[in-house]
């Protein structure tokens, strides 16, 4: 079936070169998801598109053609974010790689994209990483219905005690215990429930316990900048 966008608020994931001129872009749209286009010419010298397609800035896409890889018509600047540098950079690259992974095509979540969106710009402000990386997980699995508990005990429905530990079964949530494969603290569930990430403490079990929630969803499959960015001590 052919389609058409317009305009289409969006922001690139990751090209690769296509046969000799062209691009195949993947992008993050608003109302459709993520989509495969193809950018005739686009590696072209004089080619209007060459310095748009880049990724980790706003983008107006405009597209048509079948839904399995329509063709780019046009690409605009949507807006302006400081670049990426350094492990802001990775932890960007670990954000789209997450997508990648994990979003099914032609399946639209707006209040991820707009979740995209606001870690682009904590990212590019220079906020400190492990909160963005923390909260677009969290964020992530929710849409893609999975969504993790943090304030209360899975088994009794008892509000989370802060001196007290858990085991997380990651199919149900955390279970008051003394040992178990996620032993977690009870301040770090409450401090991941609030977005709190000040004590050094539950930046290390909240890095440990999101990786394990995320690594069930990606089903053995490997993330390439997750071990760039565990080389840093960022994730």
């Amino acid at each position: 079936m052919k389609k058409r966008a317009d305009h289409e608020p969006g922001y690139v994931l990751h090209t690769y070169a296509y046969k000799e001129t062209s691009l195949i872009v993947e992008a993050f749209t608003r109302r459709h998801g993520r989509v495969a286009l193809l950018a005739r010419g686009a590696r072209r010298p004089r080619s209007a598109m060459r310095g748009v397609l880049l990724a980790f800035h706003p983008l107006r896409l405009s597209w048509s053609g079948s839904a399995e890889l329509a063709t780019l018509v046009s690409a605009e600047w949507g807006g302006g974010l400081q670049p990426l540098a350094g492990r802001g950079l990775m932890c960007g690259f670990y954000l789209n790689e997450l997508i990648l992974r994990l979003l099914a095509r032609e399946d639209p979540h707006e209040a991820l994209f707009d979740a995209y969106g606001e870690a682009l710009a904590r990212l590019s402000a220079g906020d400190a990483f492990p909160a963005v990386l923390r909260s677009f997980e969290k964020r992530l699995l929710a849409e893609l219905g999975y969504a993790p508990l943090f304030d209360r005990d899975a088994l009794t429905g008892a509000p989370i005690e802060p001196a007290s530990s858990y085991a997380y079964e990651p199919d149900r949530g955390p279970v008051r215990a003394s040992h178990g494969d996620l032993l977690i603290s009870g301040r770090t569930l409450l401090d991941l429930a609030a977005d709190d990430y000040s004590r050094t403490e539950t930046r290390d079990e909240a890095r440990y316990l999101m990786r394990a929630l995320i690594g069930q969803r990606l089903h053995g499959q490997v993330l390439h900048t997750r071990s760039v960015l565990m080389e840093l001590n960022e994730l």
